[in-house]
């Protein structure tokens, strides 16, 4: 006891004498984050970001196969003319290049084998390389994930200018009439953007992935203009176990609307609004006449808009709960004035929904947010950023 005693008494001592001797810290300034890397042309930035992933595959030796699960924006989580083009040249480049890979198609058969799995994300970004404010450049991300290891096995993010590049989005996602917060589009952006290779892929992703193939295949049979092909193949996604997702949402509707069906569309529409709302976010495009607050006349644009609006009031209703409509536009032109535009847009949709249920009245609150909130923020106030030109929808506690 003595003994330990001592060894107790020795060791405070030094601690203390070293707490006496020692010098104050020196706080040492934050290294300020390295500037992104200067952004090439896009033809650059895809042999760039696909020679690292193809080269990391073709090591692990012997030939393998590789399918691409379609790429996408990583905010939005839509498919555009820019991300098809770069899903085309990676595959030309593969053929190419590297012919111990075999690219096969996206379907439930050939995940059957366990292959690479190619995913990746294309993302307007600012001087920061953010989503967010004046947008300059595009940040490219790919991942290779290894479904027989369950990991990543290569990651590569470059940068392209803006110059030449279609963010037209694809044809099912251009007609969507909603979008949300959706965790299955979430769990694909995070298996690209937020692991490092070693890494385990995303369970989120993985549990999704049969589903996310017929998904694939249903936008590629709407996009053809198979719109009963299309409806098959959204209805089988529906009723599997990850079915419960906005694109299969939206194709449900979509493809009835096209096929004619309209009370059929009608209901899709109200699923839509209910899982919208049920994840706190439904911006649906509601698009209107510049510097109005009508909406615009070509029927082939608002003819369905009606049926949207009853649909919202209807659903909402029937939460016994509060609704925030909120009114958003493109960051181009004078901010004042967009903060004001968006806020009447959203008055006007306020009224709208109250003249269709009159149990709403009281309980919408109307508001604006300008361009503060741009999910795309290209500026180019087209078919390719009319998320930007939305407007909310939000259940909340208060009136």
């Amino acid at each position: 006891m003595r003994f330990q005693a001592t060894i107790v008494f020795v060791l405070a001592t030094i601690l203390l004498a070293g707490c006496a001797q020692q010098p104050p810290p020196v706080v040492q300034a934050a290294t300020p984050p390295a500037p992104p890397a200067a952004p090439v042309t896009f033809d650059q930035a895809v042999l760039n970001a696909g020679n690292a992933v193809f080269s990391a595959a073709v090591a692990t030796g012997g030939r393998q196969t590789v399918v691409i699960d379609p790429l996408v924006n990583g905010v939005t989580g839509e498919q555009s003319a820019a991300t098809r083009a770069l899903a085309d040249r990676l595959a030309d480049l593969a053929r190419q290049r590297y012919p111990q890979i075999d690219l096969q198609p996206f379907n439930a058969a050939t995940l059957a084998t366990a292959p690479l799995v190619m995913v990746g994300t294309f993302t307007p970004v600012n001087a920061q390389n953010q989503p967010a404010g004046t947008r300059e450049a595009f940040r490219f991300c790919l991942v290779l994930a290894d479904l027989k290891s369950g990991r990543t096995i290569a990651k590569s993010v470059a940068r392209a200018t803006p110059e030449g590049v279609d963010t037209t989005p694809a044809r099912a996602f251009s007609d969507s009439p909603a979008w949300t917060d959706d965790p299955s589009e979430k769990a694909y952006i995070n298996t690209c953007q937020a692991t490092k290779v070693g890494d385990p892929i995303p369970p989120a992703y993985l549990n999704g992935i049969l589903t996310a193939a017929i998904v694939a295949q249903a936008i590629e049979a709407y996009d053809s203009g198979k719109y009963n092909d299309a409806l098959a193949l959204y209805s089988d996604a529906r009723a599997s176990p990850n079915g419960d997702q906005l694109r299969v949402f939206n194709g449900l509707y979509l493809t009835r609307a096209k096929l004619g069906q309209r009370d059929q569309a009608a209901a899709a529409f109200g699923d839509l609004v209910k899982y919208g709302l049920q994840h706190d976010r439904l911006a649906v495009k509601l698009l209107f006449r510049p510097g109005s607050t009508a909406f615009i006349a070509d029927p082939q644009v608002s003819g369905a808009y009606d049926m949207w609006l009853r649909q919202i009031a209807d659903r909402s209703a029937a939460t016994a709960a509060c609704l925030q409509v909120t009114g958003h536009t493109s960051a181009s032109g004078s901010a004042a004035l967009n903060e004001q535009l968006s806020v009447v847009r959203a008055e006007a949709v306020k009224t709208r929904l109250e003249q269709d249920t009159a149990a709403l009245r009281g309980r919408i609150v109307a508001a604006g947010m300008g361009g503060r909130q741009n999910l795309v923020g290209t500026g180019a106030d087209n078919a390719g950023d009319a998320l930007d030109r939305r407007v909310e929808f939000k259940v909340v506690s208060r009136c």
